[in-house]
């Protein structure tokens, strides 16, 4: 498994009228955790494009337990917790300090500049290797 964890403090901009975090600013945060396990393990996700590849998402969802609100200080957690095949697969946990305010899951395939299915890098896959912590 790869744990990875994004530390984000909510903006004011990222609330609407309810004083409370809009939803769509979960994907982005997800999609900030992706971003920051990818440098973490050795593969910036500028170096996947400079390669002409791309990792577009191809399932998201959330589920929304509790809300956040403008200057939280919350901890973004991806986790990968199967190896990478044609898709990669993600579980994400937002918390505030000990409370969960929300859960999602996406996927993503990657596929070259003509839109065209391609397996993972073969150096990518040898990067997540090297950062796999086995579950106890």
């Amino acid at each position: 498994m790869i744990h990875c964890i994004s530390k984000i403090r909510v903006r004011y901009a990222e609330t609407d009228r309810m004083d409370v975090v809009y939803h769509s600013n979960y994907l982005i945060w997800f999609e900030t955790a992706r971003i920051l396990m990818l440098d973490e393990i050795g593969m910036p996700y500028s170096e996947i494009e400079t390669r002409g590849l791309f990792l577009p998402v191809l399932t998201v969802s959330a589920e929304y337990m509790s809300p956040a609100r403008f200057d939280d200080q919350l901890e973004i957690h991806l986790f990968m917790k199967k190896k990478p095949r044609a898709r990669i697969h993600f579980d994400y946990e937002v918390r505030r300090g000990d409370e969960l305010l929300a859960i999602g899951h996406s996927s993503h395939g990657f596929m070259d500049r003509s839109g065209k299915g391609q397996r993972p890098p073969e150096d990518l896959v040898k990067l997540m290797e090297a950062a796999w912590i086995e579950e106890s």
